[in-house]
């Protein structure tokens, strides 16, 4: 019995260790402080023993071309707070208009800095890949944001050499106004932009609840469809050689992304 002034001395022990919790991969995200939504759609759509790590950049909650432009300044110190010591397969910046304004390699370029170990990735690289491994080359484009950076995104996108046939965006200032439109709206949306010619409709931004009516809509469509969060995810995955099938999320999780995979990826199914 221990009392009051005793040192306490441990029996020697010999613990049972393991790889870890997450001993599959491990995925850290960059987010915006006035995101909402992008931090449960990945745990939603995460596999068995794959980690999600998050830090978030302090943000304006007013989005326009200059505010975001910003965050590259402390993007590097971001990625060096995500689980350094357990070093991270992949980390991505996760705003898919900072990833356009900032630019894609600028931002990959700061992540490497804070963290040598991770492959670098930006939302918008996730989003090109997924689009590219659907094979779409037309799409149509929902967007939450203001029309300055809609036409910087659609530039984005025709020099990535995609089609647009329409991007249409809602026009909200803050990140807190994208996350409080409702799923239900953005599956109305995403049925008022489609196109009969559109091979895909692409839904813009890891700040909405696009993610949770992706199913519906494509099963009421009978296309792909991509969100942020579920294109830069698959990709991310990908590219630390997870394999899954995940069901419910899009026709994506079902694409192996080979191109993505790593040299050697071992055995990275379930």
């Amino acid at each position: 019995m221990y009392k009051t002034g005793d040192a306490v001395v441990s029996s020697s022990r010999e613990p049972q260790l393991d790889a870890g919790k997450h001993w599959r991969a491990k995925l850290g995200f960059i987010l915006m402080s006035t995101d909402l939504a992008a931090e449960s759609d990945f745990h939603d759509m995460v596999p068995d023993g794959v980690a999600i790590h998050i830090t978030r950049l302090k943000t304006d909650d007013y989005t326009t071309n200059e505010t975001l432009s910003r965050h590259i300044d402390a993007m590097a110190d971001a990625a060096s707070r995500i689980q350094p010591d357990t070093r991270p397969d992949v980390i991505s910046y996760s705003c898919t208009s900072g990833s356009i304004v900032c630019g894609e390699q600028q931002v990959m370029d700061e992540i490497s800095k804070g963290a040598p170990y991770a492959q670098p990735m930006t939302l918008v690289t996730g989003v090109v890949d997924a689009l590219r491994e659907l094979g779409a080359k037309k799409l149509v484009v929902g967007t939450p944001y203001l029309d300055e950076i809609n036409t910087a995104e659609a530039e984005f996108l025709l020099a990535k050499g995609f089609e647009i046939l329409d991007i249409q965006g809602l026009n909200l200032e803050t990140g807190i106004e994208f996350g409080c439109v409702t799923p239900d709206y953005w599956k109305t949306f995403a049925l008022e932009i489609d196109q009969p010619d559109a091979d895909a409709i692409f839904l813009s931004c890891g700040g909405i609840r696009a993610l949770d009516v992706v199913q519906e809509i494509e099963d009421l469509t009978g296309k792909p469809v991509i969100t942020s969060n579920q294109g830069q995810m698959w990709s991310c995955l990908r590219r630390a050689g997870i394999t899954d099938h995940i069901e419910g999320f899009g026709q994506i999780f079902s694409r192996p992304g080979t191109s993505l995979l790593p040299d050697s990826p071992g055995d990275h199914h379930a």
